[in-house]
Parts: structure tokens; C-alpha cells; sequence
């Protein structure tokens, strides 16, 4: 294909140049490839480095905790100190503030909601007796999060954001003026999935906050706060520092885990609040559980001793996610941004790539690479109800696939961004 932007090009051009990607595409079609990019999931090689946590506790071992508790017995619902300590010091947060859970911090987000929905939290009614709920949701955003929203009932209010996160303008005037609104989701480092890190200047903005609801929270997913793609990450204020500066501890609610550190079905999850939120907690959260799994959390502090020795093995996922990241964006430089077809985010870190396609092209793009033998996020789906107006944003999940299986898919990505693109300068 000619090598210009295919906006200049003359109708004639165009339609050779359809007819040469159709003749790409077909040519991909004949290969009937089978790679799934849908989610963010860890690649073989990544769940290969931690095998050795397995044998952290031999069978001659001591399961009991410093606290000299029995870890393989009832109680100790908050977690083990040793685990508290462990997250603590990687959120930059106070051990008795943290809350270890099983291996999902999904689960513990959803118990956050269940229990704001239910029970009510700081003096309030319950949220199903409220007559309305409202969420505020910075997009492109994670789809998971919108689903346990949406699975609540939630009116989800979609927030424009740029490189220093959410539109704090809105953020503010929603939060502090409407009292139906009562969250927010954030994922302050790496977003999912522009891979944006929030500034400092918005991280106090957050702590500043003056809700109208009293039982207003932000939801603070730190999920890739160690999950670095650079030799020199950026080091950005801490909700923990912020909110205490601004005396407003007890406004978040921050969830980290290990699922992309060592095995996601077998991690452990960390929810981290302030002391009087996370007694709240735990009094409805005693009722569902007498206590997640202990010996897991000993399993893995055991194996890591501290967050220093942590941050040293997310290297070793370092180096074999970042010649994938490479690949997506040395392809995209290639084939995508001579023709003006795509922008897309060069995220420093975290599991994915932000790409916007031409308006209107998003869900045909993913239904040709479907069709291609590639599954992708579906379209959509980082905007809440799944309904991206623009019909624009693309999920890339680059970590999964061997660096072989990648570069195939995304070839095939290439090829379908711009068949889509002349379908529709040829209409």
C-alpha cells in the first residue's frame, strides 16, 4: 500500500488500495489462526517464574504466624500481620489499615458495593432503599468495573479523561454537589487501558474532596502499581500520603493484589482504608467468612520476605512483557500512523494498549480480526453499558500470546484497522 495518509489519497487510489487489504485480509483468513487477546491475562512464561513460591512452604514447615496463630485453622479475618505488613509497605499505607483477602480483589470491590447496597455504610441507608445510585466512571476504563456497577443497579456516569487522569472539574462538581453520587472508580497507575498515571496535582484533588454523600467513596484500583515496562518509573503520590495531608482518610477504599505478581486463580488480594472504614467492613464481612486463606498469605510472604524483593521479581515479568509492548507499538508506527488511520497510548507500564481507531470502525475492526482467527476485547467495552459513542476505543492486550503469536495477530490488527478505514472513505 501506498505510503500517505489515506485522506489525501483520490477516490481511484482508495479503491486499490481496499482492493489490496481485502486481498491481505482473505490471504490472513486462509491461515484460520486461533489467538485469543481478549483480557489481560498473564503469558505461560510469566505464571512459570513464580513455580518456586509452591515449595515456600515445605511440608516440614511452620504454618504459624508471628501473631502465633495456626494458619491453617479459623480467625484472623483481616489477614496475617506478616501479609499486612507486605502490602502496607508496597501502597505506602499503615499495616493495621489493610485487609488481606483471597485471591481476587475483585471480589473484595464486590463486597464493598454488597455491602454499601445492603447494609448501608456511615449512617446511611442502604443503597437499594435510595431511589438513586450513581457512579462516576473515567473512560476509557475497565470493563470489569463497570460490570460490578452495572450488576448493582448504578447509574454510570462516563468521565472524560486526558494524561493526567479524570476531568477533575467534573469530578468535583458531580461529587460535591449531587448527593446520588456515592463512588468513582479509578486505576491511578497504568490505567486500563490507556496506561495513563494520574499527576499529583490530581491524586490531592481526589483528597480534597468534599462529598455531598457522606457514604461517598472512591474505589482505588491499584492494580499495576509495581507493574512497571521502564527501568525508571515514575514515583507518583500515594492516596494513603494525599488523603492524610487533606484529612480525609476515610474516603477511599484502595485494592491491590498479587494476581499478575505471582498466579492470578491463586494469589492474594489487599483491601486498604482507614480504620474506621475497615471496622465497618470487617463486621459485615465477618459474616461471610470466618477468614480467607491464611496459609496462602503465609505462602507468600514467605517467598517474597518484603516489598523490595517483590519489586525485584516484577523485573523478571519486565523483561518478557516489554519486547510485547515493543512489538504492538513498533507495528503501529509502521503500518498504522503513515496512513492517519489511529492514535494510541505508549503506556510506561501495566497490561495494555489504548488504541482509537477511526470513528465509527471500532466494532467492525473487531469483528474482522474475529473473523481473522483473533479475538479481541470487544468493542465497547471500556466505555459503561458497553457503549462507546464514538464507536472509536480498542482494548490491545499484548501479554498473553507468545512474542510470535503477536506479531501474526497484529499484523492481522493492521490489516483490519485499515480495511475498515477504506470501507468507509469508499462508501
Amino acid at each position: 500500500m501506498e505510503n500517505a495518509k489515506l485522506s489525501g489519497m483520490s477516490r481511484e487510489a482508495l479503491q486499490a488500495c481496499l482492493a489490496e487489504t481485502q486481498a491481505a485480509y482473505d490471504a490472513f483468513q486462509a491461515k484460520k489462526l486461533s489467538l485469543n487477546m481478549a483480557r489481560g491475562k498473564p503469558g505461560p512464561e510469566q505464571l512459570d517464574l513464580t513455580m518456586p513460591l509452591l515449595n515456600a512452604l515445605p511440608a516440614d514447615a511452620s504454618l504459624i504466624s508471628e501473631s502465633g496463630d495456626d494458619t491453617r485453622n479459623y480467625g484472623l479475618l483481616e489477614g496475617i500481620a506478616e501479609a499486612k505488613k507486605l502490602f502496607a509497605d508496597i501502597l505506602g499505607a499503615k499495616p493495621n489499615e489493610m485487609f488481606i483477602g483471597g485471591n481476587s480483589s475483585l471480589e473484595l470491590m464486590f463486597a464493598c458495593l454488597q455491602i454499601a447496597y445492603v447494609k448501608g455504610i456511615s449512617g446511611c441507608a442502604p443503597w437499594c432503599r435510595q431511589d438513586t445510585i450513581r457512579f462516576l466512571c473515567p473512560v476509557p476504563g475497565y470493563d470489569r468495573h463497570f460490570a460490578l456497577t452495572e450488576y448493582f443497579g448504578v447509574e454510570m456516569i462516563p468521565v472524560p479523561t486526558d494524561e493526567n487522569g479524570p476531568d477533575m472539574a467534573m469530578v468535583k462538581q458531580y461529587v460535591e454537589q449531587d448527593e446520588t453520587v456515592k463512588g468513582i472508580w479509578c486505576v491511578p497507575i497504568y490505567a486500563n487501558p490507556s496506561g495513563i498515571v494520574y499527576s499529583d496535582d490530581t491524586v490531592r484533588a481526589f483528597a480534597a474532596l468534599k462529598p455531598a454523600a457522606k457514604d461517598f467513596r472512591i474505589f482505588w484500583d491499584n492494580a499495576y502499581c509495581i507493574h512497571h515496562l521502564t527501568d525508571s518509573p515514575r514515583t507518583p503520590l500515594t492516596i494513603n500520603a494525599a488523603c492524610e495531608e487533606a484529612g480525609n482518610e476515610g474516603i477511599f477504599y484502595q485494592f491491590v493484589s498479587t494476581s499478575k505478581v505471582t498466579f492470578p486463580g491463586a494469589g492474594v488480594a489487599a483491601l486498604n482504608t482507614s480504620r474506621e472504614n475497615m471496622d465497618e467492613l470487617s463486621k459485615h464481612l465477618g459474616v461471610q467468612t470466618i477468614g480467607f486463606d491464611k496459609t496462602n498469605q503465609l505462602r507468600h510472604v514467605r517467598y517474597f520476605e518484603n516489598a523490595d524483593n517483590m519489586r525485584t521479581h516484577m523485573k523478571l515479568h519486565q523483561a518478557i512483557l516489554k519486547p510485547k509492548f515493543d512489538i504492538v507499538l513498533d507495528m503501529l508506527e509502521q503500518e498504522i500512523r503513515p496512513l492517519g488511520i489511529g492514535e494510541w497510548t505508549k503506556p510506561e507500564g501495566g497490561y495494555f494498549v489504548s488504541f482509537n481507531a477511526p470513528q465509527g470502525t471500532a466494532k467492525r475492526i473487531v469483528q474482522l480480526c474475529k473473523d481473522g482467527g483473533v479475538v479481541l476485547t470487544s468493542a465497547g467495552a471500556t466505555y459503561p453499558y458497553k457503549n462507546d459513542p464514538m464507536d472509536s476505543n480498542i482494548r490491545i492486550a499484548p501479554t498473553y500470546p507468545s512474542c510470535d503469536e503477536l506479531k501474526l495477530a497484529m499484523e492481522l490488527f493492521c490489516i483490519c484497522v485499515r480495511l475498515a478505514a477504506l470501507e468507509q472513505l469508499t462508501k
